[in-house]
């Protein structure tokens, strides 16, 4: 193993972050937390081959990373649990701040809890009067099957009063790939919105999640 390399690498990262850094080599200084003793070199470039990208690769799950020669299954949890950390890094940036004044941080956040996952999900943010992202303030509500998750305006009402909210945001991900809204995406928001309405919580967006991008309906007057 050409240790030099490896701390060329962390100098290279500790005088000034990714600047410089081909994509393979980032790849390469991560696998090195979790992988002490081998040449990762070709295991970067086979991962990025088979993902597609850095994001693909956190993407990628446990099976799937295990299947790459060099990758045993305590670096593929490893891969998890960054993605995960960096999920939470997220919230916590946002956390007391008015999250729905920026689309490319609830973008962001929201990408990163539900872009991987394969089957849908929705998810609500609960926000103060200030329209800020209240203290450990993001719920799973639903879970379904691949194409579709139920949508009950009471449960997420109830949800809303339980936890003191003013506003909420909603998200939800499209494991088809396409984060274009549904007619019944469509109808269920406008549901939604009303129910909430008559409690004086504001809905104040909703954003769908997949492979191909956000869709957020407060960006594209839908709401």
């Amino acid at each position: 193993m050409n240790y030099g390399h490896r701390r060329r690498l962390r100098n290279r990262f500790v005088r000034s972050g990714f600047t410089n850094f081909n994509e393979h080599e980032i790849v390469e200084l991560l696998l090195t937390l979790s992988i002490p003793r081998k040449d990762v070199k070709t295991i970067a470039k086979t991962l990025l081959k088979t993902f597609g990208s850095i994001g693909g690769i956190f993407d990628a799950s446990i099976a799937d990373l295990v299947q790459i020669k060099g990758i045993g299954e305590s670096t593929a949890i490893a891969l998890k649990i960054i993605r995960a950390i960096n999920g939470l890094y997220l919230q916590e940036q946002i956390e007391g701040t008015p999250i729905c004044n920026s689309v490319e941080k609830a973008s962001a956040l929201w990408k990163n809890r539900l872009s991987n996952l394969r089957v849908e999900v929705l998810e609500v943010a609960y926000l103060d009067s200030s329209l800020r992202l209240m203290k450990d303030g993001i719920e799973r509500l639903e879970t379904g099957t691949i194409v579709a998750t139920a949508v009950y305006p009471r449960k997420i009402a109830e949800a809303a009063l339980r936890r003191g909210a003013r506003a909420i945001m909603l998200a939800h991900n499209h494991p088809s790939g396409s984060a274009e809204p549904s007619d019944c995406d469509e109808r269920n928001t406008r549901t939604i919105k009303i129910a909430l309405q008559y409690l004086d919580i504001k809905l104040v967006d909703h954003m769908i999640v997949a492979a191909n991008g956000t869709f957020s309906f407060k960006e594209n007057g839908l709401l």
